[in-house]
């Protein structure tokens, strides 16, 4: 068993010599694994391409194009899962589908806009195009589902503070006054004044998960307030996930330069580095940048990821409760990569085939054992 999985690790990575390739392709032409991809001749073609580019060592030419789409799509496409420690009476569970009550549907570009005064704007009904315009203050709502904020120079300004929140199954995009652009992950929220960036400090609050495109201004730091820590920017791009029913607020920095403020201490992130703060602890570590943002792509993108936490990303997108049962190991991780625009039974096949885990939707409900 323990063989097995350090011959399918090796060939992930793409360690695995000529002999062990051919035996793990030998295995999979051998399976009954249906294709549950959906995708096209046009799209498998672009998938197999991605797929190549995460295996750098899987063989281009001993495998027809349809066997390497295939070993793909079972090893890393299906999220191939495996356990973390040694049990000598652990199997793999025979492969089945996924036990439908009904299918869920992908979460989509929604979400609520806040005003000052307290009314709610409800962003997925709304027609595009111009939705406020009060004292210079002019707010646009675009066909692609992005929030535009324009300030006209008319003088003074009350400070207004408002708050755009998506819930589970959501996402959106707001360019800010100065600019800035965010992008607001499900069951998120971020609140910010109409007139920060005329204020000496360009301060927002997040709940939640976003990434942050901030416009340079080194007159006006950019702030942004989590439960944890605050983050101090002039100009840079990076993710915030500060959701409060996970153990930590992690701050991932792709560019520039940004300073975590937390218990009275200050800590530099470089480009690829990550701030994990616990609330006890504070810690400084190397990022997988694709995993962190890969929401924000639209995907689904597992690396050595704790398999609950992975299935607590799935269940905030697809607005489920997620059920384990008793009898499932603690420690279980998740590798691999699919799209979050598939429907639910679509990701838990592709989890499922890995002989792990086994899944049963009834409801808004997902049972895993």
């Amino acid at each position: 068993m323990e063989k097995a999985k350090k011959l399918l690790r090796l060939y992930i990575k793409g360690g695995a010599s000529p002999e062990q390739r051919a035996a793990v392709e030998q295995w999979y032409k051998h399976l009954q694994v249906p294709d549950s991809s959906g995708y096209g001749e046009e799209a498998r073609a672009q998938q197999l391409a991605e797929i190549r580019k995460m295996l750098p060592g899987a063989p281009r030419s001993t495998l027809k194009e349809w066997v390497m789409m295939a070993v793909a799509a079972c090893i890393i496409l299906t999220m191939a899962i495996h356990l973390l420690h040694d049990d000598a009476n652990d199997q793999f569970l025979p492969a089945s589908e996924v036990s439908l009550g009904n299918d869920i549907a992908p979460g989509d570009t929604a979400a609520t806009l806040t005003m000052a005064d307290g009314t709610k704007i409800n962003l997925s009904a709304d027609q595009d195009g111009e939705i406020v315009n009060i004292n210079g203050l002019r707010i646009n709502k675009t066909a692609d589902g992005q929030l535009i904020y324009q300030i006209d120079p008319v003088g003074n300004r009350p400070a207004q503070w408002n708050t755009l929140s998506t819930s589970n199954g959501q996402t959106y995009t707001i360019t800010l006054p100065d600019k800035s652009k965010v992008w607001l992950n499900a069951a998120s929220s971020l609140t910010y004044n109409t007139a920060f960036a005329e204020n000496q400090e360009r301060r927002v609050v997040l709940r939640g998960e976003a990434f942050f495109d901030v416009s340079p201004d080194k007159k006006h730091p950019f702030v942004v307030v989590t439960e944890k820590q605050e983050i101090r920017v002039v100009g840079t791009q990076f993710n915030i996930n500060s959701y409060t029913n996970e153990p930590a607020v992690s701050t991932t920095l792709v560019e520039g330069a940004i300073q975590v403020l937390a218990k009275g201490n200050q800590y530099q992130l470089r480009p690829g580095e990550q701030c994990i703060n616990t609330g006890s602890e504070i810690r400084i570590e190397k990022a997988d940048i694709e995993s962190v943002i890969d929401w924000k792509a639209g995907d689904f993108n597992f690396h050595e990821e704790d398999f609950r936490k992975a299935m607590q990303k799935i269940a905030r997108w697809y607005d489920v409760e997620v059920i384990y049962d008793a009898s499932l190991p603690e420690h279980i991780e998740a590798r691999g990569w699919v799209s979050r625009n598939r429907n639910l039974s679509s990701v838990l096949k592709l989890i499922e085939s890995s002989g792990l885990v086994r899944f049963k939707i009834e409801g808004r409900k997902v049972f895993v054992r």
